[in-house]
């Protein structure tokens, strides 16, 4: 669903007018290259989701040359009660780059909105560098050039998370910076699970239920993770996803091309290029080379999701 950083940016500020037009509190959000993860207060939670997918997929059609749906049908929802079911689904999403491998703490990890939360306390309140107002647009849906000058957004054309979600009640969970740290640096438990239980009958939110519609997600790796044992060798998805979008394609399949997109490219060839670009790791694995895989590792189900291989 994202390719590289610009989507990703897009993806959150999409999600934030989607919050706006259906007057839904954001608290917290984490995206990565095939989902994302948000807290909300909604009265509508299915409206947000199909006016974000809606207004997410005409930005990623039109930049790839792609038509159809994006992603499931449907969206997954939880709903949680109770300020411990809540702080159990905060420290999830806040740790969401932790636990599938993408950083060894949660503030390593930049799309999410875990440095937003006690920014003054944390020592990270130095004010980022602003766009010119002039190509807010840029970064915006197209019938929302307008979107309200009070919410500030970034060089890179990010919204500041601390303008758009619900800062203080995020704080007011955790009551301190101090607890904020410790759940972030936790490792989860059963005192977690009891807790929740104690709380009320809903059922306790834990890392299989937030993660249940990710398609192939492995808790057990998560919970690893949570160790800060991270294998920083592995390439992202981002970072496999940016070699085949604007190295490989343009001189191999659309030289002299004014755009080009994976998109383009017939199934068959796709598959043909995967074998190809399979056959390159497996072999710079064994000596040296100045390919782009001779640094990190890589596997065949994410060669297969980047080049959008069935």
């Amino acid at each position: 669903m994202f390719r590289n950083e610009a989507d990703l940016i897009i993806g959150f500020n999409y999600l934030a007018v989607a919050a706006l037009e259906t007057d839904s509190v954001l608290l917290a959000d984490g995206f990565l290259s095939t989902h994302h993860h948000e807290a909300v207060r909604a009265d509508s939670p299915y409206e947000l989701a199909r006016r974000n997918r809606y207004s997410y997929t005409r930005y990623f059609n039109a930049k790839y040359h792609r038509r159809g749906s994006l992603g499931e049908k449907e969206c997954f929802l939880l709903n949680v009660e109770g300020l411990y079911h809540v702080q159990a689904l905060l420290n999830y999403i806040f740790r969401q780059g932790l636990h599938h491998g993408m950083a060894v703490t949660p503030f390593g990890y930049k799309h999410c909105s875990a440095n937003a939360i006690f920014r003054e306390e944390l020592g990270k309140s130095t004010p980022p560098a602003l766009i010119d107002d002039s190509k807010r647009y840029l970064y915006l849906p197209c019938n929302k050039q307008h979107f309200p000058l009070k919410y500030r957004m970034s060089s890179e054309g990010l919204l500041l998370r601390e303008d758009i979600e619900d800062t203080a009640y995020v704080e007011s969970v955790y009551v301190s910076p101090r607890n904020f740290l410790f759940q972030m640096n936790r490792i989860s438990d059963a005192k977690d699970i009891a807790d929740q239980q104690k709380e009320n009958s809903l059922p306790a939110v834990t890392l299989e239920s937030v993660e249940r519609g990710v398609p192939g997600f492995d808790p057990s790796k998560a919970f690893i993770a949570e160790q800060g044992r991270v294998n920083k060798n592995r390439m992202t998805d981002i970072e496999l996803c940016h070699i085949i979008d604007d190295v490989i394609l343009p001189s191999r399949y659309f030289k002299g091309a004014t755009e080009s997109s994976l998109y383009l490219l017939p199934e068959r060839k796709r598959a043909d290029l995967g074998n190809a670009l399979w056959q390159e790791f497996r072999n710079v694995r064994y000596r040296h080379s100045d390919s782009p895989f001779s640094e990190k590792t890589i596997t065949e189900d994410q060669l297969r999701r980047c080049l959008c291989i069935p």
